[in-house]
């Protein structure tokens, strides 16, 4: 009998990379209220909140395999938030200007019936070009920044101002799609 998958996030990135790999799945989103401020490192921060995403939705359904996951970005040792006006957005957009930033995500696979669980994060790096004022204030005019979480979208306009991605472009734009599938196959779920 084949799993049932399910993802527990509406994230529209997350939902579009799982469909264009024609992966049948369930979207349940968690009501996990995150807590950003758990005095833990980015990669075991990143691993505990996609942990309990996925134990939300666990906890209401049964006999599923369910996907939590969390993503978030770090510089100078601080998160970035979604911003919530275009002034906070060019503000976030001047303190990544020029720098290497970097890209925590984690995701958990929980199979309820089984009692099975596993929890994988990464780090990946993004570099941000020189940009000038006149660039900024033409990106947040695009209203994109105020949609995204640290201001940004990998696989928008941003790609113009984006130098290098160190390591893996999917780990970015909200899953790390190749670990992922790698443990889903230890839960009975082979996309190949």
């Amino acid at each position: 009998m084949k799993k049932r998958l399910i993802l527990a996030s509406s994230s529209p990135r997350r939902i579009e990379l799982l469909k264009n790999l024609w992966l049948e799945f369930e979207i349940i989103p968690s009501h996990y209220d995150e807590d950003m401020s758990l005095d833990l490192e980015p990669l075991e921060l990143a691993k505990y909140l996609s942990f309990w995403k996925a134990q939300d939705v666990a906890s209401r359904i049964d006999d599923w395999v369910i996907i939590g996951a969390d993503t978030f970005v770090i510089i100078n040792w601080k998160i970035l938030w979604k911003p919530w006006n275009n002034e906070n957005a060019r503000k976030m957009l001047k303190e990544i200007n020029w720098k290497r930033i970097s890209v925590i995500s984690g995701y958990t696979i929980i199979d309820i019936k089984n009692n099975k669980k596993i929890s994988n994060s990464r780090e990946d790096f993004v570099y941000i070009k020189n940009m000038t004022q006149e660039e900024i204030n033409n990106y947040v005019k695009t209203w994109e920044p105020l949609d995204k979480a640290w201001a940004f979208a990998i696989q928008g306009f941003w790609a113009l101002i984006v130098e290098k991605i160190e390591w893996n472009y999917h780990s970015i734009i909200w899953l790390p799609l190749f670990s992922l599938f790698e443990d889903l196959k230890d839960f009975g779920i082979n996309i190949l």
